[in-house]
């Protein structure tokens, strides 16, 4: 099994910040990673990634925020994509 695109989407927003996701289902974890997915989420404002997904081989599941770069448990990809829109959605709002 090759490598299959479940997710690409980029969306430039009124005031010129970004969002894209990418998620690939692989056919074997990305170490040390368990699961099946490779993926890519950021929130790119004012010209700077203000916060990220990934899982980086080597490094694992990880997020990078405010508080550097930390690891945070893969629950399933519904799960982050609805973690990182709603930490997006709050970032904007300025909460």
């Amino acid at each position: 099994m090759k490598a299959k695109l479940i997710i690409r989407q980029r969306v430039g927003l009124p005031d010129g910040d970004l969002v894209e996701i990418v998620v690939w289902r692989v056919p074997e974890p990305v170490p040390p990673t368990i699961h099946g997915f490779k993926y890519r989420l950021v929130y790119i404002a004012g010209g700077r990634r203000v916060l990220g997904y990934d899982n980086e081989r080597g490094k694992g599941d990880h997020k990078h925020g405010p508080d550097g770069e930390v690891p945070f448990r893969f629950i399933s990809i519904d799960e982050l994509l609805e973690r990182f829109v709603l930490e997006v959605e709050r970032m904007r709002s300025g909460e």
